[in-house]
């Protein structure tokens, strides 16, 4: 993550894990593919006021982990996907 916070010893855990580890390849992959919007929001803690769509998510799951990243990835694919 490249926003500047503290981790939990659990979110670092998920960081570190297979699941977290594969959720944010595939977040990485949806970036660079075009067909997603993955666009930076606001976020008042981010040392320029943007938040990648990475940190995001990742940061969601880390603070979310009883839920199934893998479900979660999936889900933004279908809701970011661009309809051309």
């Amino acid at each position: 993550m490249t926003m500047t916070m503290k981790l939990t010893i659990r979110a670092q855990e998920f960081l570190g894990s297979p699941e977290g580890v594969s959720a944010h390849e595939a977040l990485i992959a949806m970036v660079n593919d075009t067909t997603y919007n993955t666009a930076s929001s606001y976020s008042p803690r981010s040392d320029d006021g943007n938040l990648s769509f990475i940190d995001k998510h990742m940061s969601y799951m880390c603070a979310h982990q009883g839920l199934n990243a893998a479900q979660y990835v999936s889900n933004l694919r279908l809701l970011t996907k661009i309809n051309r």
